[in-house]
């Protein structure tokens, strides 16, 4: 068992029921996710001593997330209660040629006014092997991206591995800074980047060829020269995976990725995904994937690529943000077995 810790944003997530518009019935479903917290309840269901670190309202709202996160065996004993609010966001799920829609409301959440120096992550990083976090959390704030780089810091200096996916959100950077302006100070610690084409773009300024995700084909070539120019800009960065979510609708998605690791580049099989139950927490199951293969398998990188990309794509078969899959159920994908039938 291996200790890994994240640190982010949960929020309350409102979602209108199946695929209608928001307020088209009076009904929201509400649940809590976030990426980073997605990550730990991951973690946490394959086995690992997963713990989450953020700031949350000392309110109700804020207990319920925290009794939440303990129901799937997260540790929640580092995160900071205070005054303030929590964030939240709507979430419209699309059908066919229908996008779905996020509308954020977690301006002045908790976490986006916590200083660095609010917490201890020299105690935090005790015992711990690895560090988690996205580009959400710096997004929000330049108190929080300050806390992030300040964690990454830490993490660094007590022999963490360091990773960030990049999670580009462009409805969340407006507080007067780009994102490549703080995202490309954060990749400078980091041990293994995780994002799609366009998080790399937008975030790092770093431009691939033009990538079309519609036409079905991966294009090897590009994705290695991608990671490889990461890899060139940022020499702390051991590896480099890139999610390739092609999106024929808004209810049928393929789902592969790669990963330019310390061992070679690899090409993991792809998955068409017809019948999308929630794709909402899809990269977050990946990043999750990931660490624990690399985690377990010993160095073996196609493995841990595989097995990241088998848990995410029976992600979107889960409603929620939480990707409440076990160890048997990935491994029984990977042996090839996505039909579905019952078992008994």
């Amino acid at each position: 068992m291996h200790r890994i810790i994240s640190f982010g944003e949960i929020m309350l997530r409102l979602k209108s029921p199946e695929h209608e518009r928001l307020f088209q019935s009076p009904v929201l479903e509400a649940r809590f996710g976030g990426g980073e917290a997605n990550v730990a309840v991951s973690l946490a269901l394959f086995g690992e001593s997963a713990a989450f670190v953020t700031a949350l309202p000392d309110n109700p709202l804020g207990n319920a997330a925290v009794q939440e996160l303990r129901k799937y065996g997260v540790d929640t004993s580092m995160i900071k209660r205070t005054s303030g609010r929590m964030g939240i966001y709507f979430l419209e799920a699309g059908a066919n040629q229908r996008p779905s829609n996020v509308v954020y409301d977690r301006e002045g959440s908790c976490i986006s006014r916590v200083q660095a120096g609010d917490f201890d992550w020299f105690r935090i990083f005790s015992g711990a092997s690895w560090f988690h976090i996205t580009g959400i959390t710096p997004a929000l704030s330049q108190s929080a991206a300050d806390t992030a780089l300040e964690a990454m810091k830490q993490a660094k200096a007590s022999g963490l591995q360091v990773s960030i996916d990049l999670n580009y959100r462009k409805k969340l950077w407006n507080y007067g800074v780009s994102a490549p302006q703080v995202m490309r100070q954060l990749a400078a610690y980091a041990d293994l980047i995780i994002a799609n084409e366009e998080d790399i773009q937008a975030s790092l300024d770093i431009k691939a060829h033009q990538i079309d995700v519609k036409t079905g084909v991966l294009d090897k070539v590009v994705y290695r020269t991608l990671a490889v120019q990461v890899k060139e800009a940022f020499p702390s960065v051991h590896s480099v995976a890139i999610t390739l979510r092609e999106s024929h609708s808004a209810d049928y998605n393929g789902w592969s990725a790669v990963l330019h690791g310390k061992t070679g580049f690899y090409q993991s099989r792809s998955y068409e995904i017809t019948d999308i139950v929630d794709r909402v927490g899809g990269g977050d199951s990946f990043s999750a994937g990931l660490i624990y293969g690399l985690l377990n398998f010993s160095g073996d990188e196609q493995r841990a690529l595989e097995f990241a990309t088998a848990a995410s794509a029976l992600k979107h078969s889960v409603s929620g943000d939480f990707n409440l899959v076990t160890l048997a159920e990935v491994e029984q994908l990977l042996k090839g077995d996505g039909s579905g039938r019952v078992q008994r």
